[in-house]
């Protein structure tokens, strides 16, 4: 038993495991959409901060373990390409959700400068890493002063964002495919069983995020494929199975601000994972240790967030738009350079 806990998974044990994570973590995102939506507007922090906080933090949970787990097994391009595959899949998520709502271009009928902002805010955290690569010399100890910076810059774009929702500066055009963010009459359940609830639902998130995290690292070493496309493929999709799930059912509610804010607050969320991984790789600064390829996936996840920045300040009135189509273009060239880099 203990072998298993700490040892390498075999390939059959991996395999096993992560489809299991998949179906455990298909059905906690359903129950957490449903719970985030009513914690929001209770507590009054509106869709879009709600997305980020309650959804944004709790789906990204199993993520979070599983990079830490990457990084404390020594495995850098793991641990880091566990954060920035999971900003990259999950924006992709949002072309899935785009097919889904028919009515109009979700990017249109989610107007939100809360969204936009975000999304300027995560390529602005995303080119940090970047910066740390291209400085090793500036390292305290093992750990860089990037990685100090992303939380705290992290924080202060969430007070940027409660401001902005108290005294907004601009806002966006309304038109008849805008969908406003408005609270819904509440449930007979108590504040406290809804808090109950979710923090249930956050634990089993985190123990999955543990088991994805074993089960890559069981993956990567009985098939030889490399760790840092593993971590930005294929454990990534599945810890961020939570985000796709409360995605379509928010859209489904017709909570599309809640939707939009889960995926792109939960993104700048897990650029925290990116100083988490820095922090528990304790073999040296993260960002050199994980090599060329993570210039790769960071530029790139960069470029996916600044189409979806442009997508939703244009505003396309119908259909998929250009970024559903520019998006997941963008995440398979990226898969496909990382492989041959």
């Amino acid at each position: 038993m203990i072998g298993l806990l700490t040892g390498v998974w075999p390939l059959w044990l991996s395999i096993g495991v992560l489809v299991a994570a998949a179906g455990v973590l298909w059905v906690a995102g359903t129950r957490l959409a449903h719970t985030a939506d009513e914690l929001s507007d209770r507590t009054g922090l509106g869709e879009a901060i709600g997305g980020a906080l309650f959804l944004g933090g709790v789906t990204s949970l199993s993520g979070i373990i599983t990079t830490v787990t990457g990084a404390l097994a020594g495995d850098a391009g793991f641990a880091l390409a566990n954060p920035v595959g999971g900003v990259a899949i999950q924006t992709v998520w949002l072309a899935i959700a785009d097919l889904i709502y028919r009515r109009a271009n979700l990017e249109h009928a989610a107007a939100s400068l809360q969204n936009l902002m975000q999304s300027l805010i995560l390529v602005a955290l995303l080119s940090l890493p970047v910066i740390a690569y291209a400085t090793p010399q500036f390292v305290w100890g093992w750990v860089h002063p990037v990685t100090i910076f992303i939380p705290v810059l992290y924080g202060y774009s969430l007070f940027l964002l409660r401001r902005m929702q108290a005294t907004p500066m601009w806002k966006p055009q309304k038109t008849d495919d805008t969908v406003p963010d408005q609270p819904e009459e509440p449930s007979s359940t108590s504040l406290r069983a809804l808090w109950a609830m979710f923090a249930g639902l956050a634990v089993v998130v985190g123990i999955t995020g543990w088991a994805i995290g074993r089960a890559g690292l069981g993956l990567v070493e009985a098939t030889g494929w490399p760790s840092d496309v593993t971590g930005f493929t294929i454990t990534t999709a599945i810890s961020s199975l939570p985000e796709l799930v409360t995605l379509i059912a928010a859209v489904r509610m017709g909570a599309l601000t809640l939707g939009l804010g889960n995926i792109i607050g939960g993104n700048v969320f897990d650029t925290l994972l990116i100083s988490i991984s820095d922090v528990a790789y304790t073999e040296g600064t993260i960002y050199q240790a994980a090599g060329t390829s993570s210039l790769v996936l960071l530029a790139a996840t960069a470029f996916m967030a600044s189409v979806l920045a442009v997508g939703l300040l244009a505003r396309e009135r119908k259909g998929i738009g250009f970024e559903g189509f520019a998006i997941p273009g963008i995440y398979v060239a990226t898969v496909v350079l990382a492989i041959t880099a």
